[in-house]
This record gives C-alpha cells, structure tokens and sequence, in this order.
C-alpha cells in the first residue's frame, strides 16, 4: 500500500501503539500532502481557518464544541498537520531518543511522553470530503497559501488560483522571524550559514547542524534566544560544542525582567555551559575561510561556524491589503476589537492579532498560551458567542529543567516593579512542579483554571529585592500604580491568583501582603 493510498484513507488510519510505527505512517501522510495530485477540493467551507498553527487548531476545537456538525477546513502553507511550537525550543532538545528529530516525540518534565502534533491524523477527514461529511469535520489542505480575500464575496483565493467561499472566517497568520538585515545583505554564504528558528524544519535542521559544527552563535537575549542558548549549552558539555549568545541589553530577558534578575539570569544561563556577550551590537557578518567572523561595534570580532538569529517576529499581514483590514501601527498586527473581529465574518487570532484587551487596552501577543485562549474565543465568537477577551493569557520560559518562570499582563522592563523573594528549595523547579502535579504543557491546563478566595500565609516576608538568592519569587509591574503584570520565578501552579490580582485592577499599599498570597515563604 503506498503512501498516497494512506492518503486517501486517512480518516480510517488506525493508531499503532509503537511511536516509531504510528510516525512513519505520519511521515507518509506527510509525503501523500505534499504530492501534486489533483483533488476536488470543497468550493464552500462553512468555517474557514486560514493559518494551520495554534490559534487555528483551538478555534477549530471550540467550532466543533459549539456546533457538533460543523465543517471546518484548515488552509496552511506548511506540510504539517497542526503542532505547538514550545517544544521546538524547550523539551524536545533534552530528549534521550536520538530519533527524536523524526519521532517528534519528546518527555515532558513530568515524566510523560507526548507528540508535539495535537491531534494524530486520524483526527482529521480529506478536504474533498468535507462536504459530504454528515457528521462534519476538520480537514487540512497543507501546502497551500491563500493569496487574496474577497471580503464582500465571502471568498479567498489560493496560491493555485483556487476559489472557496465561507461563511465565517478565521485569519491565524502568525508570524514571521525577523532576520538582521546586515545578514540579509551580507550574501548568500553567510545566509546559508544562518538559521530563523519557527518551525519542525527548522528544529531538524539546528539540530543536524549542532551535531556537525565546532560553534554555533545565537543573537538575541530573548525567550527564544535565551532557550535555545541553554538547550544547545547542554549539548556541548557532552559533545564539546561552542555555544555563544550575544545581544544588545546588559542581561538576558533584559526587555522583561528587572536588571538584577536579568544579571542573576546571565549567570544562570553561563552555568550552562553558554558564553555570553551582554552590549552586543553587530555591526557587520562575513564568511572568511569557511567561516563566519561577526564584527561588533565596539570592536569585539567573533569566529563561528553558524548563527541563529532570533531578533523577533514579524506578524503574518499579507492579507491585509485586499481584504481591506487596518494593521495596527503601534503593535503591528490585524486590528481587531475585544471579540477579535476584524470585519463581518472576519476574526483574527494568535500573534497576528492586536486586540483589545478589556483590562490593559489594546496589545498583540506573542505566546503559545494567547494562541490557545484567542483561538478558543475567536471560534466561540465565530458560532455566535459574542464575547469579549478577558481571560488573561498566561506564557512560560523553561532555562533548562531547574529555572523557570511563567508571567502574565504587560511584562516589561521599562515599567516599574517590586520583587518578592524567597529561597528555593528541591522542589521549586518545572520539573519538581509538573512531576506534582502531573501537568505536561503548564497553559493547557492551567488556561481553565479560576482563583479561588487564597488564603495568605501567615509567614512573615523578608524585604523585596533580596540582593543575594532569586531562588523563587514574585515580581509585580505597575502602571499608575496599578498592577498589570506578574512573574512567578520558580513558583508554579499559582497562575489563577495571579490573574485574578490583574483582572480586580486595583491599587496595593503593600505589595509585600500581596505575596502572601502566592505561599512563596512556605517550604
């Protein structure tokens, strides 16, 4: 039986319990997508998706949970059926399984195994059988772009010139990462030599290039950056590896954490076995002797093998411009309003979106967990829900399995903070928390969860900012004295409180009571 006759059957495609066997069915799954042959694709969907990442998947989850017999169709350029990107960059580079690049399976700190797809394909039917699917359905037409909308004809047109008409649809565009443009112009040896992490292509290649250079430099000081530093650091104790980072803050995170945690943070992440340039600006990339030499402006040269630049991202707004939609010139992003429309029987979700956010006004966001939470809400809104955004979205960074945080509002180094801090123990790392709780991938249980009236503790708190240990702690940023953003340092499992100090919106004496109420002083 060949690959495309898989294809062709998939919504009967039975579910191996060997991971290795249920993967090559995927990868030829995979390969049938990625063949030219001509389908009769449906020339309606009553629900269209236009992205196949994140936010798509979880309108479509929210569609099918309203509206049982709904029928939605996925549109995404990539080869592959939907799948999060957290593990790209944090679990599946601390796996044991040297197939991991194929399996894509990977451990989560608690010990469980999972893919990084969310659903396997037999959760999904063909596109040509869309239509006559009594019961409804999600299909996924991989490799193919919509190219134009046509917003008062309710249609789009696709990269092959194809029409389908909707009734309701759902830009989740995403993102595209921004490059240097010193890199860009630098030719295509040095751009040969240069990776933008984003996607599984991506993570298989990084990875088969770490496994055969002698240095790898990442620039940026990030989430992504600073993940990727500590991933590939721990590779090269074992395989004596150059891994440097550079970037233009004194410190990693330095755009979001306070300076004296982001110093704390770049010691943390040189104990990993990275080589840190904190005032790193580059100034110039050329390939000298079949290698890369970056020349910094205040005269630092660097030798390295490749580089991965992770600079940020360029929100996906090709579709503006013909379907009439205002990009927000601020944020950049679909602007959109708090129920995430754009126009009628448009919404917009995940990175894409800049919407308005009824408590701390109007903002794009960038993360796995906003993905989740805006998706879910653009297609309770596309089944008529008519809600507006208010769950706040929470997001995680993993430096390796012992230091994490996870945050949520408006995190931003420029606002002012107040830290709370305590000494950690054995258990105040993700790995300790997830294994407790039995939790995987934090947001996707954690997005359900509510505050329930915490109760202080009774432990007295030592002052804020203790100089010498951030081993756990609370870290609060304000506006006009009110707080709109949270950091729990190696504090897990406390989310809902923290939202819940963020949605009341209101003025705090003591910032130090306030903690309490996170138990951080407990052991």
């Amino acid at each position: 039986m060949t690959a495309l006759t898989y294809f062709s059957h998939r919504f009967w495609v039975p579910m191996f319990q060997n991971p290795q066997q249920q993967n090559l069915l995927h990868q030829s799954l995979q390969i049938a997508d990625s063949t030219p042959v001509s389908l009769k694709l449906p020339a309606h969907a009553p629900y269209l998706l236009i992205g196949g990442g994140t936010a798509s998947f979880a309108a479509a989850r929210s569609i099918r949970a309203r509206d049982p017999g709904a029928k939605v169709l996925i549109v995404t350029d990539e080869p592959d059926l939907p799948y999060m990107r957290p593990p790209l960059s944090k679990e599946l580079w601390f796996s044991d399984d040297p197939a991991v690049t194929d399996t894509l399976r990977f451990k989560q700190w608690n010990g469980k195994e999972r893919s990084i797809y969310f659903q396997p394909p037999s959760f999904y039917i063909r596109p040509e059988d869309l239509d006559g699917a009594e019961n409804g359905g999600v299909a996924v037409l991989n490799n193919r772009k919509v190219v134009y909308m046509d917003v008062r004809g309710n249609k789009v047109k696709l990269d092959d010139d194809t029409e389908i008409s909707y009734d309701k649809c759902l830009i989740a565009t995403g993102g595209i990462p921004r490059n240097l443009q010193l890199i860009e112009r630098a030719g295509e040896e040095v751009m040969k030599r240069t990776t933008l992490f984003r996607k599984i292509e991506d993570f298989k290649s990084l990875d088969k290039v770490s496994r055969n250079v002698k240095s790898v430099t990442i620039i940026g000081g990030g989430f992504l950056g600073s993940e990727l530093a500590c991933a590939l650091g721990r590779r090269s104790t074992e395989s004596g590896l150059e891994v440097i980072q550079m970037f233009p803050e004194k410190g990693n995170m330095g755009k979001v954490l306070p300076e004296y945690l982001s110093n704390w943070t770049t010691e943390k992440v040189k104990k990993e076995g990275v080589k840190v340039l904190t005032e790193a600006l580059v100034k110039s990339v050329t390939c000298k002797d079949d290698q890369l030499e970056i020349k910094l402006k205040d005269g630092r040269v660097v030798t390295t093998d490749h580089i991965v630049a992770a600079v940020g991202l360029e929100p996906n707004v090709d579709l503006a411009k013909s379907a009439g939609l205002e990009v927000d010139s601020d944020f950049g992003g679909y602007r959109v309003n708090a129920e995430l429309q754009a126009r009628s029987n448009i919404w917009v979700a995940g990175d894409a979106a800049c919407f308005y956010d009824i408590r701390l006004g109007r903002r794009r966001v960038e993360h796995h967990d906003h993905a989740v939470v805006s998706g879910r809400l653009a297609g309770e809104n596309m089944t008529g829900a008519s809600k507006p955004y208010w769950h706040q979205s929470m997001f995680w960074s993993d430096l390796g399995p012992d230091v994490g945080y996870e945050a949520i509002g408006i995190v931003d180094s420029s606002l002012p903070t107040v830290g709370v801090f305590a000494k950690a123990t054995a258990k105040d790392t993700p790995k300790a928390a997830t294994e407790m709780s039995g939790t995987g991938i934090r947001s996707e249980s954690e997005t359900e969860d509510t505050a329930v009236s915490p109760v202080a503790s009774d432990t007295p708190s030592p002052a804020a900012e203790n100089k010498d240990d951030f081993g756990k702690g609370v870290i609060f940023y304000l506006r006009d004295k009110v707080v709109v953003g949270i950091i729990l340092w190696n504090v897990f499992n406390r989310m809902p409180i923290a939202r819940k100090i963020i949605k009341d919106g209101e003025e705090h004496a003591d910032l130090n009571e306030v903690a309490k109420l996170f138990n951080i002083h407990e052991d």
